[in-house]
């Protein structure tokens, strides 16, 4: 196996024996073949003019699939695999002249496919392998915002048609790398209109999010512990539960759900419970009750014990947890959930207390005024966007010490797990605004940069670099990648990426996007707070 596509992956180089997150090497084999198998998929699509929605779906459902902590199920990943060469095989016949991952097909022995001859390391060049492979997190990240979409029943062609037309061009060797430079930035400019298509498709649906304060505490009730990103599957969960006595909490990244309006009318949706991804083990332990994984992160169980109480949905996968079928939230069945959650003990509470989010974009630009006037009086000296994603590596305690040392007249910006380095802090406010405004989950980082281009236009500046907000980004897995492709594509420099670049971007790579982009990565806090703030 080779896989460097997440921030933990071994010695910042890559993966070789098994996943640093988890997975086996037969399971990271088996997710390069679904990436080629796709690949193909979409080079047929392209080729086709009729029945190009289903092969969407699905080249949409293989990306996700493969994003970091969303599945280590091989037998679904194999499903995924065949499903695909089922869609493309009527149309093989009838075009010609195709290229090897169209014609591409494997059935038998599956899980001892090696993937070197179809994986990362099949690209020689350097440069070329790191514009690849930055392109497919990014499409992958697209992917999950996409899927999200599709689950509410919003789509738009035009962005389908951009990553099937993306992971042909991938598979093209007379691209060049000025080429592949150029593929880079449209798919952060597509990665914008994906996030705005969730956006429109989750306020429109949910209505736009509100300030709230959100109750960490727990109930005498049994529980249902829900986490990923999927709001479908929340509305979903909550209308199979209501009346039944069990009571829903929210995890991780599924925080957010607690502010939106029509989330609000449901009285047993009681809070959240727990932190970021990585400190699952402990927390799922003392829970109690089921937890449903709708999307990532899975943190593979250390043992047992609760094992038989992890379900699954979605792309999401891992063996010996239960699934819930379904393609949309309305087609599943949370009644097993249920029942067994009617037969656990009620949550062991492990904090109190409350915090406040809902700081997206309709609700920060109510308070422009507010905002204008106190940049203009110099009250807020600066904006710092820490969006992103949190991890178990010891290195990311520098984003709660950064936040911890931003001078009084800063105001943080988020989006994603990251916020969970610093959202308890209780930093106060300036003027009655909190100086932490939670936007919502990574895929709420649109808010983030509709608020950045409203403020812009407010300010009536010509450059978004001009504006007081810096960018010090921790990221993790590809749904970051494509939020930095989005920034850079609207053209945001100065941005701080770490703990660490990306292994998969080579040397030259990060050298076209420090000279174009003046992209950099942490160092320590005070030489930053050095350079971002007091500059």
């Amino acid at each position: 196996m080779f896989c460097y596509q997440c921030q933990e992956t071994a010695r910042n180089q890559g993966c070789t024996i098994k996943g640093v997150c988890g997975k086996t090497a037969g399971v990271a084999n088996l997710q390069d073949v679904l990436i080629y198998v796709s690949k193909g998929l979409a080079q047929v699509r392209n080729r086709i003019q009729d029945g190009k929605e289903v092969l969407d779906k699905q080249i949409v459902d293989n990306l996700f699939m493969t994003i970091t902590n969303a599945n280590f199920d091989a037998e679904k990943i194999e499903e995924a695999i065949i499903t695909s060469l089922d869609l493309k095989k009527p149309y093989l016949a009838e075009l010609k002249d195709l290229p090897a991952a169209a014609t591409f097909d494997v059935r038998e022995g599956l899980e001892e496919v090696e993937g070197d001859g179809i994986g990362v390391l099949a690209t020689e060049d350097e440069d070329i392998r790191s514009l690849r492979e930055l392109i497919t997190y990014g499409l992958k990240g697209l992917a999950a915002y996409v899927h999200h979409a599709e689950v509410l029943g919003y789509e738009d062609g035009a962005i389908q048609d951009f990553m099937a037309e993306a992971l042909e061009k991938i598979t093209d060797d007379s691209l060049t790398v000025e080429d592949l430079v150029a593929l880079t930035l449209k798919t952060g400019e597509v990665g914008v209109q994906g996030m705005a298509l969730l956006d429109k498709a989750n306020t429109e649906r949910y209505g736009h999010p509100e300030i709230t304060e959100v109750n960490l505490g727990t109930r005498n009730n049994p529980g249902i512990l829900i986490s990923g990103h999927d709001l479908g599957d929340m509305e979903e969960l909550l209308k199979q539960t209501e009346g039944t006595g069990v009571d829903v909490y929210t995890h991780s990244e599924m925080l957010p759900a607690n502010y939106y309006p029509a989330f609000k009318k449901y009285d047993h949706f009681v809070g959240n419970y727990g932190g970021s991804w990585w400190h699952q083990k402990e927390e799922f332990a003392s829970f109690n009750g089921p937890i449903l994984m709708t999307t990532n992160c899975i943190v593979p169980p250390r043992d047992d014990s609760y094992l038989d109480r992890l379900y699954t949905t979605g792309v999401a996968g891992y063996p010996g947890a239960k699934h819930i079928e379904g393609h949309i939230a309305t087609e599943k069945d949370f009644s097993p959930l249920i029942e067994q959650a009617k037969a656990c003990p009620a949550p062991q509470q492990i904090e109190e207390g409350t915090i406040v989010g809902g700081f997206a974009h309709n609700q920060v630009l109510a308070l422009a005024d507010k905002v204008v006037d106190a940049v203009k009086t110099g009250a807020i000296r600066k904006f710092v966007v820490m969006g992103g994603c949190d991890g178990r590596q010891s290195d990311r305690n520098y984003y709660e010490e950064f936040a911890k040392a931003l001078p009084d007249d800063t105001v943080i910006l988020t989006a994603g797990c990251a916020k969970y380095r610093y959202n308890k802090l209780h930093m106060g406010d300036i003027g009655g605004i909190p100086r932490v405004l939670d936007a919502g989950q990574c895929n709420d980082s649109y808010s983030l940069a509709v608020i950045a281009l409203k403020l812009k236009e407010v300010f009536g500046l010509e450059d978004i670099n001009e504006l007081p907000i810096v960018y010090n980004i921790a990221w993790y897995e590809q749904k970051a990648v494509i939020v930095f492709l989005a920034l850079l594509a609207l053209g945001v420099k100065n941005i701080h990426l770490g703990p660490t670049l990306p292994a998969f971007l080579s040397e030259n790579v990060v050298k076209v996007l420090v000279e174009n982009f003046q992209v950099g990565t942490n160092s320590d806090v005070e030489t930053d707070i050095q350079e971002l703030i007091m500059a």
